[in-house]
């Protein structure tokens, strides 16, 4: 089964995405950020995984207005959201603490 990240292009379309009842999950990356190349299948395998969640990717070069409001300073930077709230984050390529804040997010 084939996942679809959502990718808002704005800082409205992003406020609008995270805005939902349901668990956001947000990969800022850029397309020249190894580390964030290295992480993409697994976060493809947790959002096939955890379907109950919506997964987004924001590259940071593309939408710089979002990386800065949420003052994203590190490639890759894991957010979640529900209800337009930040519950937590993981910076960096951490598969186990992406998951486990998935998790922990999830209950």
């Amino acid at each position: 089964m084939s996942v679809e990240f959502k990718e808002p292009k704005s800082l409205e379309a992003f406020k609008e995405l995270i805005a939902q009842d349901k668990l956001v999950v947000v990969d800022f990356h850029a397309t020249w950020c190894g580390p964030c190349k290295l992480i993409a299948p697994k976060l493809h395998k947790f959002a096939e995984a955890y379907d109950h969640a919506v997964f987004a990717k924001v590259d940071v070069d593309e939408v710089p207005d979002v990386a800065a409001e949420y003052q994203v300073r590190a490639m890759p930077t894991i957010m979640y959201f529900r209800k337009g709230e930040k519950l937590g984050e993981v910076v960096g390529a951490n598969v186990a603490s992406i998951e486990a804040k998935i998790k922990e997010f999830s209950a």
